[in-house]
C-alpha cells in the first residue's frame, strides 16, 4: 500500500493556559467552529491520504469525542483506512510514552500493519494548509530515505524549534534541537516522511539507548543526520504556526482578521473539515456593531454593542453596552450588560457578569488575560491584563474585585495548576 499518516496529538499544551486543563492541545477550539486537529485531519483527506491513525496520551476524551468515527473528514472507512485512535496502556513491561517517537515505537506493529511504503508523521497541534502530495513527490524525486519539512521563522523565535541547516541540493547536513543560539532561522515543522523501513531501524535502534530520550527532534533525527542517511529538507513557504503558546494561539486568530488574511481558511478549493453542532443562525441587533470579526452559528448580538477584531465561537451571547475588541470568545461564552473585555481569550461556557472590564490595562503593550472554562467572573470584576481565572471558579472564589497582572484565580481547596 501507498502512505499511512500518523499524527501525534498525545501534547499536554501547559504554554497554553487554562485552554489545556481540560483537554489536549489539539482538542483546543480554533476560529470559531474548528479544533486544531482539524488542520493536520483536513490536509491528509484533501490531499487524498485516507489512512489514518492517530495517537494520544493526555487528556484524550475530548479528542476522541470529537473526532468519533471519522465521519466529517470521509474517515469513517472499515477497508479502505479509516481513521483509528490509539490510547497509551500500561504493562509490567510498558509504560506512557516518554516521547513522540517512544508513542511511534509502542504502536509500530499497527503501524507497518498492511505494509505501507511511506509514514507521515504529523503533530496534531499545528495549523496550516498543505499538500502532501507535493512532499510525496519530492521524496521519491530525491530517492530519499527520509524527509523532514522545514520553515523560516523570525530568529528570535528559532531557539523554540529544531534548527536545520541544508547543502545546495535540500540534503539536510546538521540538525540541532532547539538550541540557545540558532545560527539559522530555517526549522524544523515536525513533519517527517520516512520510507517505513527506515523509520522501523532507527526506531528500533533508538530503544536500545538507555540515555535516550526517545524522541524524534533530540534523538531520532540527529542519529539519521550523523550516520548520512538521505535525509532532505522540504522547505514550505505558505503559512504555518505552532500554536504551542497563549500569544501564538492569540496571534494565529489575529492573522485570520488581516485584510486580506495571512492565512485564508474560507478557500473552497482546501476546505477544513470539522465536526459541528447544528445551532441556529446568527442574531444581530440593528443597533450593533461589528467589524471585522468571525462571528459563528448560534451567537446572539444585544443592542449598542461593539464588536472589534474578534473572533466569536458558536453560542456566544454578548449582550446590552458590551465592548469586545482584539479577543476569542469560545462556545457559549456569556458576556454581561456593559463589559469591556480587551485581548482576552475565554474557554467554553464562561460567564461574565455585568459592569466587569476584563483586560483593562493602562500600559501601552498589553498581555493577554485569559478565563478558563466554565468560570463565573462577578459583576463589577476588574481582570487586568495578564491576569488569568481557572476553570470551573465560582464568585465565592475570589477576594477581591480586582485581579491584578499576573495572577490567578482558581476554585478554593484545588491547587492545580499550570
Amino acid at each position: 500500500m501507498g502512505t499511512r499518516a500518523v499524527i501525534l496529538a498525545g501534547g499536554e499544551g501547559t504554554r497554553l493556559g487554562v485552554l489545556t486543563a481540560k483537554r489536549t492541545k489539539p482538542a483546543v477550539p480554533f476560529a470559531g467552529k474548528y479544533r486544531i486537529i482539524d488542520f493536520p485531519l483536513s490536509n491528509c483527506v484533501n490531499s487524498k491520504i485516507f489512512d489514518v491513525m492517530i495517537i494520544t496520551q493526555y487528556r484524550p476524551q475530548s479528542l476522541i469525542h470529537h473526532i468519533g468515527s471519522g465521519g466529517p473528514w470521509d474517515l469513517n472507512r472499515e477497508f479502505t483506512g479509516g481513521v483509528k485512535i490509539f490510547t497509551p496502556f500500561k504493562t509490567k513491561s510498558i509504560n506512557w510514552f516518554s516521547g513522540t517517537a517512544d508513542a511511534v515505537l509502542q504502536n509500530l506493529n499497527y503501524i507497518l500493519s498492511n505494509n505501507p511504503e511511506l509514514v507521515l508523521i504529523l503533530s496534531g497541534d499545528h495549523v496550516f494548509s498543505m499538500d502532501f502530495r507535493e512532499l510525496i513527490h519530492f521524496h521519491k524525486q530525491s530517492n530519499a530515505e527520509v524527509t523532514i519539512c522545514t520553515h523560516t521563522v523570525p530568529k528570535s523565535q528559532a531557539h523554540r524549534f529544531g534548527v536545520v541547516e541544508v547543502d545546495k541540493d535540500m540534503h539536510v547536513t546538521k540538525f540541532d534541537e532547539k538550541p540557545p543560539e540558532p545560527l539559522s532561522n530555517n526549522v524544523n515543522m515536525g513533519i517527517y516522511l520516512f520510507n517505513a523501513s527506515t523509520l522501523k531501524h532507527y526506531l528500533m535502534k533508538d530503544n536500545k539507548e538507555i540515555t535516550s530520550q526517545h524522541d524524534f527532534g533530540k534523538n531520532i533525527l540527529p542519529a539519521i543526520v550523523a550516520d548520512k542517511v538521505r535525509i532532505y529538507a522540504f522547505p514550505f513557504r505558505n503559512y504555518w504556526v505552532d500554536v504551542g503558546t497563549i500569544q501564538s494561539y492569540w496571534k494565529a486568530h489575529m492573522d485570520l482578521l488581516s485584510v486580506p488574511p495571512v492565512y485564508d481558511i474560507r478557500q473552497r478549493d482546501w476546505i477544513i473539515h470539522t465536526r459541528s453542532e447544528e445551532r441556529p443562525p446568527v442574531y444581530i441587533n440593528a443597533d450593533a456593531h461589528i467589524r471585522n470579526s468571525l462571528v459563528c452559528d448560534g451567537c446572539i448580538i444585544d443592542k449598542n454593542t461593539h464588536i472589534e477584531n474578534s473572533v466569536l465561537s458558536p453560542g456566544v451571547v454578548v449582550k446590552e453596552g458590551a465592548k469586545v475588541s482584539h479577543s476569542i470568545l469560545l462556545t457559549d461564552t456569556i458576556v454581561g450588560r456593559d463589559v469591556i473585555i480587551k485581548k482576552t481569550i475565554t474557554d467554553k461556557q464562561a460567564l461574565i457578569g455585568w459592569d466587569a472590564k476584563i483586560g483593562h490595562s493602562k500600559r501601552k503593550k498589553m498581555h493577554i488575560s485569559m478565563i478558563g472554562k466554565n468560570a463565573i467572573v462577578p459583576p463589577n470584576t476588574i481582570l487586568e491584563d495578564g491576569g488569568m481565572i481557572g476553570c470551573d471558579v465560582i464568585p465565592e472564589d475570589f477576594t477581591g474585585n480586582t485581579i491584578h497582572f499576573g495572577e490567578f484565580i482558581i476554585p478554593k481547596g484545588k491547587n492545580y495548576g499550570l
